[in-house]
């Protein structure tokens, strides 16, 4: 009550200090343009509203803007509704017009609450970008903006494989009124750039976890035996994807591993993939080796095939999911990967 019988648009500044104050006005002169009121120190003064005496409160500010900048267009996100209806009734009382506006969803942590600052569960730009391109970040800002996004670390993976599987598909598309449908010609501005690296970075993230990959001359070593020539374009995105991923696994897949050992179901079923893997030469292609993979889930008594493929991420890569393993066998190795399901079934710590 006390703060509506003194509110006012104002906020004096003090003539000695420059603070900005939050104290009651005690008169207001219309055609002279002042106002009056007592500093901290109880001391009284008149000032003009213009020339620098006074601040605006928020609302106040954001209309003044709006008329002064002659702004017309204003995003803002779903808690400032109430602001925006009011900044929009000053702005026209001024004499000007409300920009065309657009109200976006909130971003949500990893549990489905608010992000705020105080509590710092956010995820700042530059903690992004330590981990991914720019273009991925604009992937994410730029889907669904009238859904609540969960914005944490764990979706950088997933949305830097969402780019590239874009940037591959405009490229598929021969319509141009299609192309315009596809994110990366906004992300872009129309100069989508065609070379794709031929490894996702999920793919990337769980090779370097399968070899233990402190640099990118070892990953280079698999991707080049995999992929043969990368195009020279692709190469140096991909090299900068290796930059990335060796980073994203240091500091958030490597200090949360979980290896186990498998139970009986599962040590019978690896054994059933090394037997057959053993039999394949090198450079089988990734989808036959995906068929085999899911043929040995089948052929072993698993309540659902999921807890096959989590059983193989969780004891071969101490983690809980992964991208299609055939793809992984595939640019890790045949070799290697038998090695390592060798190691896992007589119990050896996979961490090394």
């Amino acid at each position: 009550e006390e703060r509506r019988r003194t509110y006012s648009p104002f906020l004096p500044i003090s003539p000695k200090t420059g603070r900005v104050l939050q104290v009651p006005l005690i008169d207001r002169d219309v055609e002279a343009g002042t106002v009056t009121f007592r500093d901290e120190d109880g001391e009284l003064f008149t000032v003009p509203v213009t020339g620098g005496h006074v601040k605006c409160q928020w609302k106040v500010d954001w209309a003044m803007r709006w008329f002064a900048l002659g702004v017309d267009y204003e995003m803002a996100g779903k808690d400032l509704i109430d602001s925006v209806r009011l900044s929009s009734r000053i702005c026209r009382i001024l004499g000007g017009r409300p920009p065309e506006g657009f109200i976006y969803e909130l971003f949500l942590d990893e549990k489905g609450e608010k992000i705020s600052k105080s509590k710092g569960n956010g995820l700042a730009i530059e903690d992004w970008l330590k981990y991914a391109s720019p273009e991925s970040l604009a992937l994410f800002m730029f889907q669904a903006p009238r859904r609540a996004k969960r914005l944490y670390f764990d979706i950088i993976p997933k949305t830097v494989d969402d780019y590239y599987r874009f940037r591959a598909a405009y490229w598929q598309e021969e319509d141009p009124a299609k192309r315009l449908e596809n994110p990366v010609w906004h992300i872009h501005s129309g100069d989508v750039p065609q070379a794709v690296p031929p490894i996702s970075f999920s793919l990337l993230l769980n090779l370097v976890a399968a070899a233990h990959a402190r640099d990118k001359r070892m990953l280079w070593g698999f991707v080049e035996k995999y992929a043969g020539e990368v195009d020279p374009k692709a190469r140096t995105e991909l090299d900068r994807l290796m930059d990335y991923a060796l980073a994203y696994y240091r500091d958030f897949v490597e200090p949360n591993k979980r290896y186990r050992a498998p139970d009986e179901v599962e040590r019978g079923a690896l054994q059933d993939l090394l037997d057959r893997l053993r039999k394949l030469p090198e450079g089988t292609p990734a989808e036959e080796i995906q068929n085999i993979v899911y043929e040995v889930g089948k052929a072993h008594p698993f309540t659902n095939l999921r807890d096959w493929f989590r059983a193989l991420y969780e004891v071969l890569l101490g983690e809980s999911s992964g991208p299609r393993f055939g793809g992984f066998v595939a640019l890790y190795g045949i070799a290697n990967t038998c090695r390592l399901i060798e190691r896992a079934l007589a119990g050896e710590d996979l961490r090394h």
